[in-house]
């Protein structure tokens, strides 16, 4: 009986032996044992890369397709789609392609102005519409009075040695706030002076010799 006893302790102590070194050797189980996948690395892999186009707004920086070579694959471009792209097409990129981005920017400009000329006007100066000045100017010659509206105007942020006069924000934000500074840093005038109501219109005086002009949350002005 005692053999027998002493036996069995035998093989359970080589049974618990065998079982420490299936796990690692620590105890742990099999499943803590398995290796984990790999951390995400923050740096991209170059194989994953894709070139992004390049704006038409943006001057090209390397070739350009020659005006002899700006065909499209099928049909032809008229003289005013190739005034538009003359000059302008990099070498590898498909001109029908760089044209797409402008007729859809004068359907934006179009359609935004048809509903409220201010928004399509805020639009453009705010620089939301790509190549808005070229597009308007070759594409849709139309819209031209939206183009020299908000080439008067500027968009919200910092604006130094801003041009006195009183400015309209082309903004529905009850948040719009401004202020201008001297030469010396200090606040000179700011606004508006009582927290303004839904469709309440948001004017900005600017002083001479004003030095800055900084807003938030106006979009973008215009001349009052």
């Amino acid at each position: 009986m005692y053999r027998r006893s002493a036996a069995a302790a035998v093989l359970l102590a080589a049974a618990l032996t065998l079982t420490a070194c299936s796990s690692g050797g620590d105890g742990r189980s099999d499943e803590a044992a398995k290796p984990k996948p790999p951390a995400a690395s923050s740096v991209p892999d170059p194989a994953d890369a894709t070139d992004a186009p390049p704006s038409p707004g943006a001057k090209p920086t390397g070739p350009v397709l020659p005006d002899a070579k700006l065909t499209p694959k099928t049909g032809s471009f008229t003289d005013k789609e190739r005034k538009y792209l003359s000059g302008r097409v990099p070498e590898k990129m498909d001109p029908a392609a760089f044209l797409q981005t402008g007729q859809e920017s004068c359907q934006r400009v179009e359609r935004t102005a048809k509903r409220d000329k201010d928004a399509a006007t805020g639009a453009v100066i705010a620089g939301e519409i790509p190549d808005a000045t070229n597009a308007i100017n070759h594409l849709c010659p139309e819209q031209k009075p939206i183009l020299a509206a908000a080439e008067k105007g500027f968009p919200d942020g910092t604006r130094p040695a801003p041009a006195q006069g009183s400015y309209r924000a082309l903004t529905q934000s009850t948040g719009c706030t401004w202020q201008v500074k001297g030469k010396d840093g200090a606040v000179i005038a700011s606004g508006p002076e009582t927290a303004p109501k839904p469709g309440d219109k948001i004017t900005a005086a600017i002083p001479a010799g004003a030095a800055e002009f900084t807003s938030t949350g106006c979009y973008a002005w215009i001349p009052a």
